[in-house]
């Protein structure tokens, strides 16, 4: 665990930092809703014997990690991050890989922190404060059939927790069961731990507040769009060729970034580093590789 001001953030790691005479370089994996660090048990070890010394964060609100009142829109998390890995003695800048929620924390961070990052890979979510966002959720089927419940989620008040409480099981797992092209991926096993962390005393009101920052993210990702300019990095999209996220990936990542891959996942839905975790891993090396190597 570690205090980031308010804040303790509970992390997994693998290898031993750069600066204490570990690895050179450094992965960082950002987890989705309704999930925790544990998305990346297949793939962290591979990483680490590739030679990466890799962080899997469990982040604000979420898993082992406290769960503040506040601080959910995604500039304040990804501040937690970066104080995280300033704990570690992270100094070079960092491969950051964001999936769902947690590839929002990771643009936040990419946005904020450009100078930190060395290059960038998103999957599986839309980016509040962009056009697709908006069209996404206004519009489109991808609105009423996958992101429904950004709605339900998002509405001010404590409705959502009220109605899921009790039925947390059920309602968490039909997200693993429905969203995958490979139900057994996430395994009962899988979901009881997942369902364990997200019924912890506040875990369900601090996952629900991410969704009800979006305006404010939205907010900021425009303010920090307009003063900064797009992305510089090299960003990689990777979306499950039965999710939603590859027919919007590549307009969407080019309204934030200058230089932009897509290229997708074959047979997985939106849980790609449970479904297939080895697909996942040969996209990024080729993208490390293609982008200069460690």
């Amino acid at each position: 665990m570690f205090d980031a001001v308010e804040v303790r953030i509970h992390h997994v790691t693998a290898g031993t930092p750069p600066g204490n005479g570990g690895d050179d370089q450094t992965i960082v994996l950002l987890h989705g809703w309704p999930q925790t660090w544990w998305e990346w048990r297949h793939i962290i070890e591979p990483l680490h014997s590739d030679g990466w010394f890799v962080v899997t964060p469990d982040y604000r609100g979420a898993g082992g990690s406290s769960k503040p009142e506040s601080g959910y829109d995604k500039h304040t998390m990804a501040g937690d991050i970066r104080a995280l890995l300033h704990h570690l003695g992270v100094q070079k800048p960092i491969t950051l890989v964001g999936h769902d929620l947690g590839m929002l924390v990771g643009y936040a961070y990419a946005s904020l922190y450009p100078a930190d990052v060395r290059r960038l890979v998103l999957m599986e979510a839309p980016i509040p404060g962009t056009e697709t966002y908006e069209s996404s959720l206004a519009t489109t089927r991808y609105s009423k059939n996958r992101l429904w419940h950004f709605h339900f989620h998002g509405a001010a008040g404590n409705e959502a927790e009220t109605l899921i409480a009790g039925s947390e099981f059920p309602y968490l797992r039909n997200f693993y069961v429905k969203l995958s092209a490979n139900p057994d991926a996430i395994s009962l096993s899988d979901a009881e731990r997942y369902v364990a962390d997200y019924t912890a005393p506040g875990a369900m009101r601090a996952g629900l507040e991410l969704f009800r920052a979006f305006e404010k993210d939205a907010d900021d990702n425009r303010r920090v769009l307009s003063e900064k300019g797009k992305l510089n990095m090299p960003v990689l999209g990777l979306g499950g060729t039965a999710s939603f996220f590859l027919p919007v990936a590549e307009k969407m990542l080019s309204e934030v970034a200058e230089s932009v891959t897509v290229r997708p996942i074959e047979d997985s839905g939106h849980w790609i580093a449970e479904e297939q975790p080895e697909t996942l891993l040969r996209r990024l090396c080729e993208f490390i590789q293609e982008t200069g190597g460690e």
